[in-house]
């Protein structure tokens, strides 16, 4: 965990500023932030630089972003009443959300940047050549992670490797896609080179973190430039199979024996985790702390003077996944046999002992209230951690400690299955089908023994990873060389209200699901398609960037 008083207060000052200005990412930057020679003096120094690239940078995107793009953009879950831009598919360029999002990767881009043209500059002779390569290769990992983020929600996005050439070239414009896939596959494989395979200090980042992002970035790379053909690189999928499999052999993670425990305080950089954003119970300061639980929590009666997630939950979409969740012709019926339905969403009814509600006259172990006739949430559960008393004081209002999962073990395990399955229809490959069981078991499901197909591991992403941002980034992987598919899933989604009925309460055994029948037809579902599928470039980027409205072109490594 990075504390603040860890860091050197000139780097919180400087982020403090730019996470916080609203300017326009190519404007000149700062040519006096942190290039004082007698900083970088100092292993201690050099890697206190480094710090805040795993916290404030991501700040902007971590905070509300990260759910709006990633699960309610996908309809995985969504807002009754707020954010409807991003539920109802029509984010603009003034959606706030959408801007966010763009300068936070841009921040971190930027920071990346001003690091490593630092610590070549200025790191001192007792800097050791360790260090100096470990944290170099630390802000070229977070820079190609912003650009994975920027081309997937953008497509064509500037590549900037060095601020400062800001200062006199006025032409930059945006690049293609492919050629961002290739900068940013390039510059992790030379980072994997550089990395250890053990963790420098808890949280940062190694070897096999590296390797998991390459398995990730050559799964989506095999689809990119394909023309929606269905068909993807081969030698992209072997490469998405040899990297995840490196992992799950070489790097000694494991998976947590309970699904639940991955959100359970304290869970910090667990065996599970192989790269997260580390933040920090930082009262008193801004941007290094967890600010996102606050607007999931469904009330303040579980919360720290925040809990403004009443409206948001999963959507009618999301709850038709779950096995154990079935279909009839007046609406669902189900009983929690997938158990990571309840540690990702909260039920009238269920039980968690581990945070305080608090009732009249007095507080009681969380169950999830009973609400409504015709309308009620099955709100969200997946980070959030309940009180001070819950957390062992870590907690106030919006500011929490715990860290943001951005890479987990489980994804190399489906990551190595779909990669096996690249353009077959379906796949009885031993390994591929025991490592899909790895997830799929761990749920308390019966493993799973027919072929599998992409359907089957696109749902089985689509459970595990549930308000965790990556919904939204699985349906961009498949756009890529699927478009059509990728349409049909999001417009055949349900992402209006509904209601849950349990058989009793409390200690439910099952559940039915009924559709609000007053809610306007035309906001249930949403109109996915080629002219929409992209998030728009924010207006102001536009008004103040207008090489942004040129034709891309292919980047050139300079």
């Amino acid at each position: 965990m990075i504390h603040t008083k860890h860091i050197p207060i000139a780097l919180i000052i400087f982020l403090s500023a730019l996470s916080s200005c609203n300017k326009n990412f190519l404007e000149k930057p700062p040519t006096d932030a942190i290039v004082d020679a007698n900083f970088y003096q100092t292993d201690d120094q050099v890697l206190a630089a480094t710090a805040l690239l795993y916290s404030k940078v991501w700040f902007d995107y971590n905070d509300k972003a990260s759910y709006n793009l990633g699960d309610f953009r996908a309809g995985t879950a969504y807002s009754a009443y707020n954010d409807r831009g991003n539920v109802l598919f029509n984010t603009t360029g003034d959606t706030p959300e959408n801007g966010a999002a763009w300068r936070a990767f841009f921040i971190v881009v930027g920071q990346s940047n001003l690091a490593i043209q630092n610590i070549q500059t200025y790191a001192g002779s007792a800097v050791s050549p360790s260090i100096k390569s470990f944290a170099i290769s630390e802000a070229r990992f977070m820079r190609a992670l912003a650009y994975r983020f920027l081309v997937m929600n953008w497509g064509a996005v500037p590549i900037i490797e060095n601020n400062l050439t800001l200062l006199s070239d006025t032409t930059i414009q945006r690049n293609t896609p492919e050629s961002v896939w290739k900068f940013i596959t390039d510059e992790m494989r030379a980072v994997a080179l550089d990395l250890p395979d053990e963790p420098l200090r808890p949280g940062r980042i190694t070897k096999w973190s590296a390797e998991g992002m390459l398995a990730r970035f050559y799964l989506t790379r095999a689809g990119v430039g394909s023309g929606g053909s269905g068909n993807r690189n081969q030698v992209f999928l072997d490469s998405a199979k040899y990297y995840a499999d490196r992992v799950i052999s070489l790097s000694g993670a494991s998976l947590l024996t309970n699904y639940a425990d991955l959100f359970l305080y304290p869970y910090d950089n667990n065996a599970e985790s192989l790269f997260s954003l580390q933040w920090a119970f930082s009262p008193g300061a801004w941007g290094t702390q967890n600010s996102t639980p606050a607007y999931l929590a469904y009330s303040g009666d579980i919360a720290n003077g925040d809990g403004w997630g009443g409206d948001k939950g999963a959507t009618w979409w999301m709850m038709s996944l779950y096995d154990g969740i079935t279909t009839t012709e007046t609406g669902m019926e189900g009983r929690t046999l997938d158990q990571r339905l309840k540690a990702t969403f909260m039920l009238p009814g269920a039980h968690y002992p581990e945070i305080t509600q608090s009732i009249p006259g007095g507080s009681q172990e969380l169950v999830f209230p009973l609400t409504g006739t015709d309308v009620n949430f099955i709100s969200i559960k997946k980070y959030v951690t309940g009180k001070a008393e819950d957390t062992d004081g870590q907690a106030a209002s919006q500011n929490y400690g715990h860290d943001t999962y951005m890479q987990r073990l489980a994804e190399m395990y489906l990551i190595y299955a779909e990669a096996v399955l690249g353009n077959n229809a379906a796949t009885t490959d031993a390994t591929a089908l025991e490592y899909f069981n790895k997830v799929h078991t761990r749920s308390g499901l019966p493993a799973f023994e027919d072929p599998l197909t992409s359907d089957v591991i696109f749902k089985e992403r689509i459970i595990e990873f549930a308000m965790e941002g990556m919904a939204w980034y699985d349906l961009v992987s498949l756009h890529y060389y699927n478009a059509a598919k990728a349409y049909e899933i999001l417009n055949e989604q349900d992402r209006e209200k509904f209601f849950v009925g349990p058989d009793q309460f409390p200690n439910p055994t099952s559940w039915t699901f009924t559709k609000t029948p007053w809610v306007d037809s035309d906001t249930r579902n949403i109109d996915a398609n080629s002219g929409n599928f992209l998030l728009p470039i924010p207006t102001a980027e536009l008004s103040q960037a207008p090489n942004l409205r040129k034709p891309p072109v292919d980047y050139v490594k300079k």
